[in-house]
């Protein structure tokens, strides 16, 4: 600005000295004006252009405006870059923000004051059976209409949630949700879901639970308590005395038992994985488990013979990275479920092999009644039974199958069962190929032994 003022002092100075030389007086003042004129009317026409410039609207298109007018365009365009920088710095915050919330678990639905939808994410959109874009600006509980939420945004008071189904699309698990209306903003309200069907189902396990280890308790309990009030009550002949103690000594063990399964699956879920380090030889282990088998097989016959045709199958030299204690558990409870289980007269097949991939595969066959395709999916499930009469008479507490699956999955593998209805069973154990140790390169499938009825 100076160097501009300095530079209109010297041309009215100059513009001045030439009137005055020309005219006098009179002629300084017209050439003064003149000058004043035409300096006026280049500064309007500069401004003319600044203002076709900035109609524009584009801060990068050229200008050939220099000096004042040059100085004004450049600080415009430092304000529009400064505007433009901040305005790319904002987008790209709330783009990271609204990423954020679309990478919640949680839904979020953003209400306006008369409770329509003006944004939500796709975890809301799933919960609750909406189209993100379709739907906005409607109301969300002509969307959502389920009688407890319909209660809950009416009420008005949202201190506390509800818990409610949402959309799912599997008939068989229905979604819950707990759902809370928080106010925000100008009377706006922030709606947020979560999915809280694995608590309900835990819960639910939970209460199954204790209802199921009460029922498994109580029946011994009540046998051993009216055998104890007919021995307190009534004068018995020793053989009837023995009679009634072998039967109260037959409930207390069948207690004993489902009080050390119950241990076994709570010492399972509270210990960390077992280690890689120790190695279990397998062949003096599935030598336990057969003789243990046939001691069985024998003591559900007469005259201390095997009722069944018990072959046993497995390479050399194959050792498994793991507990012994629980890979014994996991096999035995197979093994000895097969022997109950399988009537009379019938063939038991336990493999181990390697599978191409590495694995090893450990099944127990047998050509029994077998299982209906309903009851598959939930035959790991605690206390779940298939024929509970004939489980209790087996003397079974329902939670051998449970704990061979924990085991299986405490060492990296899988349990898996295939049946078919009057042609037999197959229960498998797959351990994967880290915890398979020590197999030589010559690996046979060696045939132990059978043993017929």
């Amino acid at each position: 600005m100076i160097p501009r003022l300095l530079l209109a002092l010297l041309v009215l100075l100059v513009v001045a000295a030439c009137g005055f030389a020309l005219g006098g007086f009179t002629g300084v003042l017209l050439a003064t004006n003149g000058a004043l004129v035409a300096m006026l009317l280049q500064d309007v026409s500069r401004g003319q252009q600044l203002e076709r410039w900035l109609r524009k609207g584009d801060p990068k298109a050229d200008s050939d405006l220099t000096g004042m007018w040059g100085e004004f365009v450049a600080r415009i365009r430092r304000g529009y870059k400064t505007r433009d920088q901040l305005a790319e710095q904002h987008q790209h915050r709330l783009k990271e923000f609204l990423e954020a919330i679309q990478a919640s678990p949680n839904g979020v639905l953003l209400l306006d004051e008369d409770g329509r939808i003006e944004w939500c994410n796709q975890t809301a959109a799933l919960h609750l059976g909406l189209d993100a874009s379709r739907d906005r600006g409607q109301h969300i509980v002509n969307l959502v209409r389920n009688p407890a939420f319909t209660r809950y945004v009416s009420q008005g008071d949202y201190k506390s949630d509800v818990i409610m189904e949402g959309r799912s699309n599997s008939l068989s698990q229905l979604l819950k949700l707990q759902v809370q209306l928080h106010a925000y903003g100008d009377q706006k309200k922030l709606l947020l879901t979560r999915d809280v069907t694995a608590r309900a189902q835990a819960d639910q396990m939970r209460r199954d639970f204790v209802a199921n280890v009460s029922h498994e308790i109580r029946t011994p309990l009540t046998v051993l308590a009216g055998f104890v009030e007919t021995l307190q009550s009534l004068p018995l002949a020793p053989d009837e005395q023995h009679k009634y103690l072998d039967l109260m000594a037959i409930q207390a063990s069948r207690m004993q038992g489902l009080v050390s399964d119950l241990l076994t699956l709570s010492q399972l879920e509270g210990s960390p994985p077992p280690p890689v380090t120790e190695l279990v030889d397998l062949k003096p282990l599935m030598a336990q488990v057969k003789s243990d088998a046939l001691a069985l097989s024998a003591l559900q016959g007469k005259d201390g013979q095997s009722m069944h045709s018990l072959a046993f199958q497995m390479p050399d030299h194959l050792h498994i990275a793991g507990s012994r204690a629980e890979i014994h558990s996991a096999v035995s409870n197979l093994v000895n479920n097969a022997v109950r289980y399988t009537p009379a007269g019938g063939h038991i097949e336990v493999t181990w092999v390697l599978t191409p991939e590495g694995q090893a595969l450990f099944s127990v066959t047998d050509d029994g009644v077998g299982i209906a395709a309903e009851h598959l999916p939930r035959l790991s499930e605690r206390f779940y039974r298939v024929d509970r009469s004939r489980s209790r008479e087996s003397g079974g507490t329902g939670l051998g199958l449970a704990i061979t699956k924990h085991i299986a999955q405490r060492h990296g593998g899988t349990f898996q069962v295939h049946s078919e209805v009057g042609v037999g069973s197959c229960f498998s154990l797959t351990i994967p190929e880290n915890r398979i140790k020590c197999v030589t390169p010559d690996t046979r499938d060696v045939v132990l032994e059978d043993s017929h009825h």
